[in-house]
């Protein structure tokens, strides 16, 4: 692969600050005020794209892009295949990182926390408000899992499309939903010159969160 360099690549951030005293005491707050903001004014494709980071069974970490579908005082929701790769992951491991990244707002969001699965009921609603496509996707894929073509998955799921026309899906046992509830919040505003501001929010105690500036 021939070389390429990267080092005049360059932008220039400039759109907001974020100064310590304009920040709430808790940090989900400030993420609900962002997140909505972002949604409604940057025009990102998908606000509620997310990475999710873990520790896999081989001692690597792995980030991969997921869809926030829901956000509490008591943490963030997404819903996954438990048998996948990511699912193996956290529940061998529930420490997991969540970051967001919206270039057009200049604004990032990392948050670490422990992740656990939701209760079956509210995977259950979940399941059962997905499109009709997407709960057999559910179903059909072994998710993580070698197979041998495309081939093959287009036609299991046709297989299954058939032994379920005119009848209701079920939510496999294996598919449904964790939160991660954080423990640390840091948001990113991008500013000129590279020194950007950094807001920490930690938790301490299981009930109070500190909040402090870093260096860029």
């Amino acid at each position: 692969m021939e070389e390429q360099d990267l080092s005049s690549y360059r932008k220039v951030y400039e759109k907001r600050e974020l100064l310590t005293e304009d920040t709430p005491e808790n940090p989900l707050e400030l993420f609900r005020s962002w997140f909505l903001e972002v949604d409604q004014h940057f025009l990102e494709d998908e606000t509620n794209a997310m990475t999710v980071s873990t520790i896999g069974l081989d001692g690597f970490p792995k980030s991969r892009v997921v869809l926030l579908k829901r956000y509490t005082y008591e943490g963030f929701i997404f819903y996954t295949n438990y048998e996948s790769e990511k699912g193996k992951a956290i529940l061998a491991n529930p420490n997991v990182c969540l970051s967001f990244f919206w270039p057009k707002a200049e604004r990032q969001i990392i948050i670490k926390g422990k992740a656990e699965k939701i209760p079956e009921n509210m995977s259950d609603g979940y399941f059962e408000s997905r499109p009709r496509g997407s709960q057999l996707g559910a179903i059909v894929s072994q998710q993580s899992e070698v197979i041998e073509s495309r081939d093959v998955l287009d036609l299991n799921l046709k297989a299954l499309e058939e032994s379920f026309t005119g009848k209701e899906i079920p939510r496999p046992e294996y598919w449904g939903g964790f939160i991660v509830r954080p423990v640390e919040l840091e948001f990113w505003q991008g500013r000129p010159n590279r020194l950007h501001d950094r807001i920490r929010y930690k938790l301490e105690d299981n009930y109070d969160w500190t909040k402090e500036r870093l260096s860029p």
